[in-house]
C-alpha cells in the first residue's frame, strides 16, 4: 500500500474553499484541520468528545489528552491545539450544544458520533470532490512534512505526532523537488 500524499498550502486552501461552499462547512472544515494543524489521525478525530476539548472554565484546552482507547498504538497521547486551531475550534463550539460534555465533539447527518470508517469515508469524499488526490491520513502526513520542513527536529515532530518510534515518523517526512533546489544550492 502506498504512501498518503502530502498536500501543498494551494491544495488545502482548495479544500477547505470546496468544505465552505457546503452543508456542514464548520464541522467539516475542523475535522480537516485536525488532522492538518494537530497531526491527528481520522481515529482520533472520530473519538473526541466535547469535554476532550472544552474546559470547565469554559475555554478551548490548550492540550488534548487523548486516552489509549482514542490512539492507534493503545499509548495515552496530548494533542497540542495552535492558536490557528483553537480559533476554528471556538468557531465551532459555537454552533453545538457544548452542555453534555460526554458527547461526541463531530456529529454525522444522522445526529449520531462518527465512527473512524464513517469519518474516514466522509473525509475521502471531501477531498475527493474537492479535487484533491488525497486519503484521510494526507492530513496527518503533510502535517509531519511541513513541520520538518520549518526546521523541526525529527524528534519533536515524532512526539507531537505520538510516534513511539524514529523510524516510524521518517517514513511520514515527504521530500519534494524544491527542497531538493534548495538542499544542493546550500553549497
Amino acid at each position: 500500500m502506498s504512501q498518503a500524499r502530502t498536500l501543498n498550502e494551494k491544495e488545502i486552501r482548495k479544500v477547505l474553499s470546496y468544505v465552505s461552499l457546503h452543508k456542514h462547512a464548520v464541522r467539516n472544515r475542523l475535522i480537516i484541520l485536525f488532522t492538518h494543524l494537530a497531526g491527528c489521525r481520522i481515529k482520533e478525530v472520530a473519538s473526541l468528545l466535547i469535554g476532550d476539548i472544552w474546559s470547565e472554565d469554559g475555554g478551548v484546552k490548550s492540550e488534548v489528552r487523548l486516552t489509549a482507547e482514542q490512539t492507534k498504538g493503545k499509548y495515552a497521547r496530548t494533542v497540542f491545539v495552535s492558536d490557528k486551531l483553537r480559533r476554528e475550534l471556538i468557531a465551532y463550539l459555537a454552533t453545538i450544544d457544548r452542555s453534555d460534555t460526554s458527547k461526541p465533539l463531530f456529529y454525522t447527518q444522522k445526529r449520531e458520533g462518527f465512527s473512524a470508517n464513517t469519518m474516514c469515508q466522509a473525509v475521502w469524499w471531501i477531498y475527493k470532490k474537492s479535487g484533491v488526490d488525497a486519503s484521510s491520513h494526507s492530513g496527518r502526513r503533510s502535517f509531519c512534512t511541513n513541520l520538518a520542513n520549518r526546521g523541526i527536529g525529527v524528534r519533536t515532530i515524532m512526539a507531537v505526532s505520538g510516534h513511539r518510534q524514529l523510524s516510524s515518523v521518517q517514513i511520514y517526512l515527504d521530500c519534494n523537488d524544491e527542497q531538493k533546489r534548495q538542499a544542493v544550492n546550500c553549497l
